[in-house]
């Protein structure tokens, strides 16, 4: 099953960071969500992409995650020439991991 299926997503960015929500839809696929999507899962998912690290935080009261991840903009917004400089389509990516 893709991500996609049962979450979704909100990207944001602070210099050379990128900040990755993934919501469940429904409260009963939070559990699945802590399970199977890690932060050396997501760290590898975005292999080539993410130089640094990927720190996972869980906000359980509304079913979500929240991963951090260092280095993952090509420089930032004001040093990348990347056609995505806020990583907005990262959530996409993000969501058609496959659980």
């Amino acid at each position: 099953m893709k991500l996609w299926e049962i979450a979704h997503s909100r990207t944001g960015d602070k210099g050379n960071i990128s900040n990755i929500s993934l919501i469940a839809y429904d409260p009963k696929d939070f559990d699945l969500l802590r399970e199977k999507v890690t932060a050396e899962r997501v760290k590898a998912h975005f292999a080539g992409i993410v130089k640094g690290n990927v720190v996972r935080y869980e906000l359980p009261n509304i079913q979500a995650l929240n991963f951090v991840l260092y280095d993952a903009l090509g420089g930032g917004v004001t040093r990348s020439l990347s056609l995505d400089m806020h990583g907005k389509g990262l959530s996409s990516y993000l969501l058609d991991m496959e659980i």
